[in-house]
């Protein structure tokens, strides 16, 4: 929603500060009233006096100002010559900001609806001439407008500078769409964006805007500047943004590698290889990451032709010169050596592809690895250059190469080698062009044929060899070459055009020609992919036939990649190269592709997208035009966002589509926890059980559940659970109570184990005999410590024993007569103490044991979590119950 900050004047005196705050708390007061009474309208105009002093003379600054008055806040002027920032007034919530008028009933939505409405009841603000009210206005909504009608009304003479700022979640950026734009002489009206550094970038201004046109912000930032005119007059202009998911850039090709993309969103990787015999410096997958801006992890990496090396069980690959590269080891490449061993059995056939040596270079190829192996080539023997290639007497060959100059553009070599089993050719091979063969093995008898690449010409052999002699199995020919030549005419309805010898540097004192003519009713397209040519040579390109010609470029040097058109069906591309290329240098060469297209002028309009919709950034399908697609909820876009009107009025890719949402997105894992999917694909209907290691407890739901929503996109039934460690949700032991013990005592106990208490004989158990631990933050018993209680009738009955055990002990033998009477009497009074005491004080104790005896369990010391049904609460109290019953029934 919107917030407004408007900066307040700087100095107001005294007695308009107070009459100001009369006037404001008068207003807002009876507000309610008189929004109540249609008819009636606010005063048009605040006092003069009163204007400059708003915000800083109600109360403290402009407190007063609840989010009750929206329209207050966003009218109050500000005039050039008092806006010092520490006066600016609070940023109004995002929800008291509306229409820049009250409206009876709510404050207006986006887009306006039709129809009458109950007229708006306002407060405005003069100004006086020649001053300007400047206004910030921030967005943070995904979608919205952006209104000019939603300004207050200007004063006269006085002029509006406001700035629109939409910011948006990390990873998005800002797609804003022009509804409607009026303006006249002298407004101004400019989107701008900033780049990952902050810089500011204007996107758009009122000089290109047109109804329908699309702006995309680089990052999750955009805004909108507007300045009236100085003359006092406002337009109108209407602007719809919404979010779209921010990418990475597409990767750049390392030379001599290839990428391949999986997405170009946050979380996208894109991965690198290198051709034959180039070696990957870097990181072969990156990832795009998130941010205002998404990077990737790392920079792109590069392929390099390494100095030396060793490859066991060769079987097909290439040995090259090393690279040109800078660094601290750039001079060591000045003696390189390879060893290529072939499978048992075999032998390596290598193919010179290409060499050039400096005056100073030597390459030597050596049959086997050791120092008295036969040597195969030597450049430094002078001779002709085998062409045809070399083959080893064995399945070892070593190759040395030697320079003055490692770092050198101009030189190098590149050897294609391939292993082959006896009895059989070697497989053919051709540069910059394909084969096709009769037996993939290439026995005796195998015939050969050869085509080349688009741009190419066979040369300097025939199209088609045959393996002979089943002796000694060879070619009965050399393989051809594939060759970029020196101009010619063209007129197929595409092609492409390569500098001279390409893909080798093109040679000094070129002069080429290429005509293409294509059918009358079309035109010539050229994409020119790579043009670097030194700075003495010359590429110019010339628009129709012999009698009509003019220059469309001319270029020299390098230039990035490029398209241009022709306006009729013939065109011509000439190249000259200087004679001294060798003194003054030379480039690397060109590619060009051309085709034929129509004279439109507008690319073929596009359909719309079942379960999804378009939006187009021009009126017209012009080139450069682009129409973005998107997809109701529910649905996954399939194919490219955005497609883009090329140069040759032809869209850049197909059309995508939606796809209904069938699986849930990753919950992710738990922490401390493993577990179980029932598909991996995440699609509805798949369950996922959650299960922590031991040593933690699970919170919350152990099984996720993906069902479908109509409409809607796939969802969990639960959020994820947690693990947490035992000791964290454990209770600890509350402790003894006094003349009783614990059965089974341990320090820590889990959510739903028990704790039971017993008390020792002659003690009576108040309370509860066992409680629970219960889960919580923190975790808690179910009831406090019981009690261990004398009982006072027993502890008299034991009294009265010792007492008889103290007459017994001390009688002496006068009279046996007596002696018999009182052991009668004391055997009668300790046998009426026995049945008292278990009758009565053994039916209070919970444990019939005697005092005598220790404690029943002392020697437990080892901590248990058996979870035994006897130690239950309930289990103990039917098992006592059960045995009073049958005491008294006794």
């Amino acid at each position: 929603a919107p917030v407004m900050q408007v900066p307040a004047p700087k100095e107001t005196p005294r007695g308009v500060a107070s009459m100001g705050q009369d006037f404001i708390e008068s207003v807002l007061s009876r507000k309610d009233h008189l929004l109540a009474q249609k008819g009636v309208t606010l005063p048009s105009g605040l006092p003069p006096n009163l204007v400059p002093m708003l915000g800083k003379g109600l109360g403290a600054g402009a407190e007063a100002l609840s989010p009750d008055q929206p329209l207050l806040r966003k009218m109050l002027p500000s005039h050039s010559a008092s806006l010092p920032p520490a006066y600016e007034l609070p940023t109004e919530p995002p929800e008291a900001v509306a229409t820049p008028s009250w409206d009876t009933d709510a404050p207006t939505p986006h887009p306006k609806p039709s129809g009458s409405a109950a007229a708006p009841t306002t407060v405005s603000a003069e100004t006086a001439p020649g001053a300007f009210t400047s206004c910030k206005v921030n967005f943070s909504d995904p979608e919205g407008y952006i209104d000019s009608s939603d300004d207050p009304p200007l004063p006269e003479g006085a002029f509006l500078q406001c700035t629109y700022t939409v910011t948006v979640y990390t990873g998005y950026g800002v797609e804003l769409q022009v509804k409607s734009v009026n303006l006249s002489e002298g407004e101004q009206l400019s989107i701008r964006g900033v780049d990952e550094g902050g810089a500011l970038l204007v996107l758009a201004n009122q000089t290109l805007l047109v109804e329908g046109q699309v702006i995309r912000s680089p990052t999750n930032t955009l805004s909108v500047f507007y300045r009236s005119s100085p003359e006092g007059g406002v337009g109108m202009f209407q602007l719809h943004y919404q979010i779209f998911r921010l990418s990475c850039a597409l990767p750049r090709r390392p030379h001599f590698g290839e990428v391949s993309v999986k997405d170009l969103h946050p979380g996208g990787t894109a991965h690198f290889q290198c051709h034959m015999g180039h070696h990957l410096q870097g990181d072969a997958t990156l990832t795009c990451l998130n941010a205002s801006l998404p990077v990737w992890s790392q920079h792109e990496p590069s392929c390099r032709a390494l100095c030396g090396g060793v490859v066991k069980n060769a079987t097909v690959g290439r040995v090259l010169s090393p690279s040109p590269h800078s660094g601290p080891n750039s001079t060591l490449d000045r003696s390189c050596s390879w060893s290529l061993e072939a499978p048992n059995g075999q032998r390596l056939h290598l193919h010179l592809e290409r060499m050039v040596l400096g005056p100073t270079d030597r390459l030597v190829l050596w049959s086997g690895l050791d120092a008295g192996s036969v040597v195969l080539f030597d450049s430094g023997r002078g001779g002709p250059i085998p062409f045809e290639g070399v083959i080893s007497d064995g399945p070892a060959v070593r190759v040395q190469f030697i320079t003055d100059q490692p770092n050198s553009h101009n030189t190098g070599f590149n050897i294609r080698y391939e292993a082959f089993e006896k009895g059989h050719c070697y497989e053919p091979y051709i540069q910059n062009g394909s084969c096709s063969t009769t037996d993939p093995t290439y026995g005796v008898g195998t015939v050969v044929q050869f085509t080349c690449d688009p741009g190419h010409s066979l040369e300097q052999g025939p199209p088609v060899i045959e393996c002979i002699n089943t002796r000694d199995p060879y070619w009965n020919d050399t393989e051809p070459l594939c060759k970029a030549l020196c101009g010619g005419d063209l007129s197929g309805p595409s092609g492409v055009i390569l500098s001279p010898n390409w893909p080798e540097w093109y040679g000094e004192g070129e002069d080429c020609s290429w005509r293409i003519h294509v059918g009358e009713d079309k035109r010539v397209l050229l994409d020119v992919q790579l043009l670097n040519l030194s700075d003495i040579d010359m590429l110019t390109i010339l628009d129709g036939d012999e009698v009509t010609t003019r220059i469309l470029g001319q270029f020299v040097g390098g230039t990035s990649p490029f398209k241009m058109s022709s306006s009729t069906p013939d065109l011509t591309i000439t190249f000259h190269s200087d004679p001294a290329g060798l003194v003054f240098g030379k480039g690397e060469g060109f590619i060009i592709n051309y085709m034929e297209v129509s004279r439109n002028d507008s690319c073929p309009d596009l359909p719309e997208i079942q379960n999804g919709w378009k939006t187009t950034s021009h009126a017209a399908l012009v080139r450069g035009a682009r129409i973005t697609y998107q997809c109701d909820p529910g649905y996954d876009l399939v194919g490219s966002e955005t497609l883009t009107c090329q140069v040759d009025l032809s869209w850049n890719t197909q059309p995508p589509f939606c796809e209904k949402i069938m699986y849930c997105t990753d919950p992710g894992h738990v922490e401390h926890s493993t577990r179980t999917l029932s598909d991996p694909k995440l699609l509805v209907g798949t369950t996922i059980q959650y299960s922590c290691i031991p040593g933690y407890i699970l919170q919350g739901g152990a099984t996720l559940t993906c069902y479908g929503r109509e409409p809607g996109t796939p969802v969990w039934t639960s959020r994820l659970p947690h693990c947490v460690s035992e000791e964290s949700v454990s209770c600890e032991n509350p402790g003894l109570p006094d003349n009783g013990y614990q059965i089974l005592s341990k320090r820590l106990y889990l959510p739903g184990e028990s704790l039971t208490f017993m008390c020792y004989e002659g003690y009576e158990l108040i309370g509860e005999m066992a409680i629970k631990c219960i889960l919580g933050n923190p975790s808690f018993w179910s009831g406090p410590l019981p009690l261990c209680r004398a009982n006072h009738e027993c502890s008299s009955n034991h009294a009265l024993e010792v007492a008889e055990a103290a007459a017994d002990s001390s009688f002496d033998g006068g009279s046996m007569a007596l002696a018999i009477f009182i052991l009668v009497l004391l055997v009668s009074v300790l046998l009426g103490g026995t049945y008292i005491y278990v009758t009565r004080c053994r039916y209070h104790s919970n444990l019939r044991l005697p005092l005598m005896y220790p404690h029943p369990y002392s020697q437990i010391t080892v901590e248990t979590e058996f979870d035994n049904p006897l130690y239950e609460t309930g289990g103990l109290t039917v098992a006592i119950e059960n045995t009073q019953n049958t005491l008294v029934t006794t």
